[in-house]
């Protein structure tokens, strides 16, 4: 049975509206990660023809501090307990501090709960309800499709300035895609190419303080269009180099200023808890559009392997692709 479109998700009365709640019915609180099966994987392997591989990682502790004041980077120990062998762990482990995916325990949908009506007693540690180890055992994976935002705003002449944090239109997606001659299909796990983690980490001190003092970053417009962009193109993930894939501070004709009140109207619930929809934020993406451009191909095999982590709310995305 074909999915239903965005606006008749908007128009559900047997779950909120706008959700892809319980249409999903074989693993249900996978989200959007079951629009990329079998065939999207066998189609994403004839991309594989030159055997280069790219790291999406920033490193653990890149975003030092993180753009979020509330997380931070690791701390790294060494230790032995002899000299002939080494041990090591982490402290102060924010998982979603630097290049990160977001699972469908990170955003209630307001006033209804989060995805597929999981009760919130069943969002806890150690208990299995959307926890990210759902994309750990069965790993995304698909095509892998970038998208030069930032590329072709450059081209027109009108380079991004990122220390405005400028809000991005969805039409940008379809206008990048005609200029790079291509199309995205089903089940594909989408790679939008801002600039904006690579001028972040790149800026001067000053510049950088600012801008996560006033937690401005460019980023998509919160929009239904935006959100039927990604639902009606039956994607798999969308993954950003930005900090929160939507623009803030939010912006001020937000569709969601009243349905997602606490986050004075980001489109997370939307993507998140009513979607069922991967979220790559701070992925590392300058190497893998250079190589795009240099050689006119656009896709990849992608493949996105969460910390097999029982309950957990996000997790380093540990993101490769292969052309």
């Amino acid at each position: 049975m074909p999915l239903p479109t965005y606006q008749e998700l908007t128009e559900r009365t047997d779950a909120p509206a706008g959700s892809s709640w319980h249409l999903f019915p074989t693993t249900p609180e996978r989200g959007m990660a079951n629009l990329a099966g079998p065939h999207q994987i066998r189609r994403a392997a004839d991309c594989v023809t030159r055997g280069a591989a790219f790291n999406l990682d920033h490193a653990l502790d890149a975003f030092d501090p993180p753009m979020a004041k509330s997380r931070g980077v690791p701390h790294h120990h060494i230790t032995a307990k002899h000299d002939q062998a080494r041990d090591d762990s982490l402290d102060n482990f924010h998982l979603q501090a630097t290049s990160q995916i977001d699972g469908l325990r990170h955003r209630r949908a307001s006033g209804h709960g989060f995805y597929n009506g999981v009760p919130d007693a069943d969002i806890a540690v150690g208990t299995p309800s959307l926890g990210v180890q759902l994309w750990a055992e069965h790993p995304l994976a698909g095509r892998g499709l970038v998208i030069d935002v930032e590329g072709l705003l450059r081209d027109r002449g009108t380079p991004l300035d990122h220390s405005e944090g400028p809000a991005l239109s969805t039409a940008l997606l379809d206008e990048a895609l005609q200029a790079q001659g291509c199309a995205v299909e089903p089940g594909d796990l989408v790679l939008v190419h801002t600039g904006w983690a690579e001028w972040y980490l790149t800026t001067d001190p000053d510049r950088r303080a600012a801008t996560r003092a006033q937690r401005r970053a460019t980023g998509f417009t919160q929009s239904r269009e935006f959100a039927a962009w990604c639902w009606d193109h039956r994607i798999a993930l969308m993954a950003t180099d930005t900090f929160a894939v939507e623009v803030l501070p939010v912006a001020p004709d937000s569709d969601f200023r009243e349905s997602a009140p606490e986050d004075a109207g980001m489109m997370h619930q939307e993507l998140i808890a009513k979607l069922g929809l991967p979220l790559g934020e701070l992925w590392n993406l300058t190497a893998l559009a250079h190589d795009s451009r240099q050689h006119g191909t656009w896709d990849c095999l992608l493949t996105v392997k969460p910390l097999n982590l029982v309950g957990g709310v996000g997790s380093p995305a540990n993101a490769t692709a292969l052309r």
